[in-house]
This record gives C-alpha cells, structure tokens and sequence, in this order.
C-alpha cells in the first residue's frame, strides 16, 4: 500500500463533561477531507488514545470512518501494551473498513522491551493482522526508543509496511531507509499515482465506478500498463519500506534523508501549510521547501513539541477546527500560553 504525502493524526474532541463529541469530530475529518492531506490517523497520540477508555476508542474510530472522503487513506492507531488486546482493536478497525493499523512501541515494562520481545510483539501481530502494520515509534512520551537494527529486520515481514518515526533523529531515518532499501513491494495505484487501498476499490464500485477515476472513462485503460478494477484506473508502482515521520520542525530534512512522508499533530491546525513542504520537495523545488519549512519551523517546536497536545488543540481552535479540552491529566494552556500560539500562528492560518 501507497504511505506517501502527509496525514493528519486528528485529536479527539470532548464535550465539558469528558464524553466524545462526535459531531465536533465529524465536521474536522470532513474539513481535513477537504484539504490535501494524504489520510487521516485516528487514535494516534495526538487523538490522546492512551486516555479514551476501550469503548471510546471504537466509538471514535467508527465516527472518523464514516466521516473520512473515499480518497483518503484511512489509518487506526491500534496499539495497546498487550499483543493480544491490539490485535483485538486491530481487528475492529478493519471489520469498520480501515486501511492500516499503526501499533505504538509497547513500553510500560522498559527493562523487558529487548529486541526478542519486540520481535516476538511485531511478528505476532503482523502474522494476525487482516491490516498492513506500520510501526509507531514515539520515544519523548514512551520512553523507548527502537533501534533502527531492529527496525531493518521488522521491514523483512511481508505485512510491515513502513513506521511513524517521531523521534525527530533524521540521521536515524537515513540509517532505516539505507537499512530497507533491500525491501521492494508491488501496490496499487491510481493511473495518476495515488493510494488506492481495498476500501477505496469498494467506494468506487458501489458508487458505479466513476468515484476515484481521474482520467477517461472507467472502462478504457489509457495504456498497457493500467488495469481497471472495480471501475477505478490502476496501475503498479513498486514501493519499498516506508519511513513516516512525526516532527514537522524537521520535515523538510527527512524528505531529503528519505522519508516518503509524514504523520504530523501540527497538521491538526496547519494542514496545507506541511502539504506545501511536501509538494515542493516532490517537485524537486528544495529552495522553496527550505523556505516553507522555515515558515513553520518555530511554530511547530513551540507548539506542539513544547506545549503539546493542550497547544494543538488550541492552535486548531484558532485556525477554525475544533480543538476543545483535554483530557485530566492534561491541563489546558494558559493565557499567555494561549497569546504565544496565536502570535506563532499570525500568517499561518490554514
């Protein structure tokens, strides 16, 4: 499967009294269907899925589902300490039609997490899964980082595709990537080289084929090379390992160490503004992604590595989503917290 381009991990709205509003959590999915992004990550750390109870969890992975545009590749943070208790969500999640599952580093018993523990979580779950898996690496709130060696031989599983590497370490990215690039996977694509996942193959046909055709007519491949499925124009583009990563302050750099893409929280707020990164480094313009980068770089240090989740979702409710209130533990900003994300935000208003 197609991971290329940038996905927004969206947080998870709450009424006063702490309960999911969903119809908040509709209307940001249909705002960020709507904006260049990729896909869309629910139940991320973004989503503060670590504080929703198990029932929460399902009730906000069926709510962004239904609500997700047909052409955006839809990915379920299913990870859980427990093996067993992931692969149970991860099986949700497809039953409701998701595309991927990102499963976060297990982490609670650090002293315990050797590279045969993870091997043996990765492997179990991956042998299980009806999803392609994606590993999620996010050491600044786990605690633990995976080895990049120990990432290399993961990619080996046919069905780990890629991971969200949060660390920010871009030297650790080019060592992943140099590591995989042994790893080469067939995935179908649109005729214009865009994900097509089986969920996007079933929209279309229930559609009466013409949903996600881009060029022509459904029935008439343009070339040899492109096949009609289910109405929709494919074609074969090989893809390797698949490295994600989760710091916008260095998405530009990633990019160049070999990154395909990334999972980012100040997406939440900005998400056209990380896309124009993205489209300028596609488009071998790295002058003008330089500069795009630069436009976020501080922004999105302060507010999301720095203020975290209670500055994303404040940021968010500047720029017209709706962030809301966190979850206790979490506090929300202050006032002149608040005036420091606004003054970062001025000409970032997206």
């Amino acid at each position: 499967m197609l991971l290329q381009g940038i996905f927004t991990p969206i947080s998870t709205p709450f009424y006063p009294d702490g309960s999911i509003y969903s119809k908040k959590l509709e209307a940001n999915v249909e705002r960020y269907s709507k904006t260049p992004v990729a896909g869309i990550v629910v139940l991320g750390s973004t989503g503060e899925a670590i504080l929703l109870s198990d029932e929460e969890r399902r009730q906000a992975l069926k709510v962004a589902r239904e609500a997700t545009a047909k052409h955006k590749v839809l990915v379920a943070g299913t990870g859980i300490e427990s093996a067993v208790e992931t692969l149970r969500l991860t099986e949700y999640a497809a039953e409701l039609g998701y595309d991927v599952a990102m499963v976060r580093t297990p982490h609670y018993y650090k002293k315990l997490m050797t590279p045969g523990a993870m091997l043996a979580f990765y492997r179990f779950v991956c042998d299980r899964s009806p999803l392609p898996v994606i590993i999620y690496n996010f050491p600044q709130a786990t605690g633990y980082d995976i080895p990049p060696e120990l990432v290399i031989e993961l990619a080996e599983h046919p069905n780990m595709i890629g991971i969200k590497e949060s660390s920010g370490d871009v030297e650790k990215v080019r060592k992943m990537v140099k590591g995989t690039r042994h790893v080469k996977r067939s995935a179908t694509v649109t005729e214009t080289f865009d994900a097509v996942t089986p969920r996007m193959l079933k929209g279309t046909a229930e559609n009466g084929g013409g949903e996600l055709v881009t060029i022509g007519g459904a029935n008439k491949p343009s070339s040899s090379s492109v096949t009609v499925v289910s109405g929709l124009k494919t074609r074969q583009k090989e893809v390797g390992f698949q490295v994600l990563v989760g710091a916008a302050q260095k998405l530009e750099p990633s990019l160049q160490a070999g990154a395909v893409g990334a999972i980012l929280a100040f997406a939440d707020a900005a998400p056209t503004a990380c896309y124009e990164i993205y489209a300028a480094w596609k488009e071998g313009d790295h002058e003008l992604a330089r500069l795009k980068q630069e436009r976020i770089a501080k922004a999105a240090q302060r507010i999301v590595s720095e203020f975290g989740i209670p500055g994303v979702k404040y940021a968010m409710d500047y720029n017209g989503y709706f962030g809301g209130a966190v979850r206790s533990p979490l506090l929300p900003l202050t006032g002149e917290a608040k005036k420091e994300v606004e003054a970062l935000l001025a000409d970032i208003r997206n």
